[in-house]
């Protein structure tokens, strides 16, 4: 979403008019926008107010970033947009100092015969659907699903009844996945765009949410489990893989943004995580640590369930 800025002599409504809109606002947020303008109040989107917030700043980071890999992706010249590049080789950042693959398609196994067009693109850490327990009839949420690897592997396993749901804010992205999926011949998919902080989808209405490698790299992972939990219907299950930072990362990791867009410098510590499926409504929460990603971090399967 760009940023419009306007003269403080400007009225609030004027930040609403048609051509801040075509600037500021996504098509679902215009309605919002002129209505709260219309009402008196500031406008819904981000025309008229100055500086950029923190969250603004890494989402757009983020997006730049995976944007040029669906990109190199399509060009069939894919690396590792997820892997921590402060102590690999450039050209295998998907790899560990010891040559260990630590994201990508290697961790698949079994499951990369359900998405095998689309497996090689994978920026993941983990495999979410090989622990989703995942049900003929289910609805099945991604967050931040990429090339669409993770959508295809549920919808297989959902089917025929059930479907599977990719949510991502990068066009190229969606464009990807969209793509693949047609491929596939895979019929019970859809892709939707928007944020992981402010999902497009009813209350209720979702019985697994999964996701790779993604909820690390939001500012506001809070509000992301809070909105898991609104999603998800009564008895829903969260399944996801995630970066986990350790205790002790220092701050200059924390603070540098290429580590973050590389999903690194984001990341919650196991307790963190725990505290905010809790603050979020979520139960039976489990945290497995699965394999070291970064000297300061491992990858970890997070598991929860909304109480029925």
């Amino acid at each position: 979403m760009a940023e419009l800025t306007t003269d403080s002599a400007e009225t609030t409504s004027s930040c609403c008019s048609p051509a801040a809109q075509e600037t500021c606002c996504e098509p679902g947020d215009k309605d919002a926008c002129c209505a709260t303008a219309a009402a008196g109040g500031e406008c819904g989107c981000a025309a008229g107010k100055t500086g950029v917030g923190e969250s603004d700043e890494v989402r757009e980071k983020v997006r730049e970033r995976y944007a040029a890999a669906a990109t190199a992706a399509k060009d069939a010249t894919a690396r590792g947009c997820c892997a921590s590049e402060a102590y690999t080789d450039p050209d295998m950042s998907n790899f560990d100092k010891n040559g260990t693959e630590v994201f990508g398609s290697s961790l698949y196994g079994g499951e990369a015969e359900l998405a095998p067009t689309t497996v090689e693109a994978s920026l993941g850490c983990g495999v979410p659907t090989a622990v989703a327990d995942l049900h003929d009839g289910e609805t099945v949420l991604d967050l931040g699903s990429g090339a669409g690897t993770d959508v295809l592997i549920s919808a297989r396993r959902v089917a025929p009844t059930g479907r599977a749901i990719g949510l991502d804010m990068t066009d190229e992205m969606l464009e990807l996945a969209r793509a693949n999926a047609a491929a596939s011949g895979v019929g019970n998919i859809e892709f939707v765009k928007g944020y992981i902080e402010d999902i497009p989808l009813p209350d209720g209405s979702i019985d697994v949410v999964i996701s790779n490698c993604v909820i690390n790299l939001s500012a506001d992972k809070r509000k992301v489990l809070a909105e898991v939990a609104r999603v998800l219907k009564p008895g829903g299950r969260f399944a996801v893989s995630d970066v986990i930072a350790d205790p002790d990362m220092d701050e200059a990791t924390r603070a540098d943004m290429q580590e973050w867009t590389g999903c690194i410098a984001g990341a919650l510590t196991h307790d963190e995580f725990e505290d905010a499926l809790a603050a979020a409504g979520l139960a039976d929460i489990e945290v497995d640590e699965t394999h070291r990603v970064h000297e300061h971090a491992t990858s970890a399967i997070v598991r929860a369930r909304k109480p029925a």
